[in-house]
């Protein structure tokens, strides 16, 4: 069952800014959005820079769907930029990073809403109605008091001091695993036997306290929005 807070106001989309570095991703948006709001003047942005281009006068949408994750940014920074250009149009957030810090931190940014990039295609289509008739949307699981409330070991500090404490060569197979690269790939671009990357990853994992390369690359992303508020 979605999640949803009234905010008071429907919500007409004549017009809207699709931001996301995916072609297909963007495209899909783009046809939802038309589909439920009937929205006909629709633009798309791969990139940070090539939106706030879009979004100078005398272009103003009604919505702006962002990406969390663009090329060009860091953490909830675009999202800040966009928000400083328009700060009167509604932004909703879509990112396949969806812990309750992540979403706790773009929504106390601004956000209007927050959709799970993993979000089936009807869970997807109710988000955005409810976003039209003028509510919230968080996604279902979402504890604002656990994302107030981290334990003092995934504290922000605690975090950098455990990314801190890793091997130069470690930070660096860190760094492209952050990047979605497999090993036989970092492998190729540090020069290693893929035998000695997997030693290192497996050395990394446990000095930061992760099961996975994915829980690795979402401790980076939390310590990184964190920091960008700060």
């Amino acid at each position: 069952m979605s999640r949803a807070v009234a905010s008071g106001h429907h919500l007409t989309v004549k017009s809207a800014l699709v931001i996301d570095d995916h072609p297909l991703y963007c495209d899909a948006l783009a046809m939802t959005m038309e589909g439920i709001f009937n929205t006909r003047r629709i633009r798309t942005a791969t990139c940070l820079e090539e939106a706030l281009r879009l979004l100078r006068a005398p272009y103003c949408p009604d919505l702006v769907m962002l990406d969390l994750n663009l090329p060009d940014v860091s953490g909830t920074s675009g999202f800040i930029k966009i928000k400083r250009r328009i700060p009167d149009v509604p932004v909703i957030v879509t990112s396949a990073v969806a812990t309750d810090a992540v979403i706790h931190a773009v929504m106390q940014a601004g956000a209007t809403g927050f959709i799970p990039k993993d979000i089936g295609r009807e869970a997807f289509k109710q988000a955005m109605i409810d976003i039209g008739e003028g509510k919230i949307y968080l996604p279902p699981g979402y504890s604002r008091t656990a994302s107030t409330a981290l334990p003092e070991d995934t504290s922000g500090d605690a975090i950098s001091a455990k990314i801190a404490s890793l091997s130069a060569q470690q930070t660096r197979i860190l760094s492209l695993i952050c990047e979605g690269k497999q090993n036989k790939m970092i492998a190729y671009e540090m020069q290693l036997a893929e035998a000695t990357v997997k030693a290192h990853i497996t050395a990394l994992l446990r000095r930061l306290g992760v099961r996975s390369r994915t829980q690795a690359a979402l401790m980076v992303r939390e310590v990184s929005i964190r920091h960008s508020l700060q």
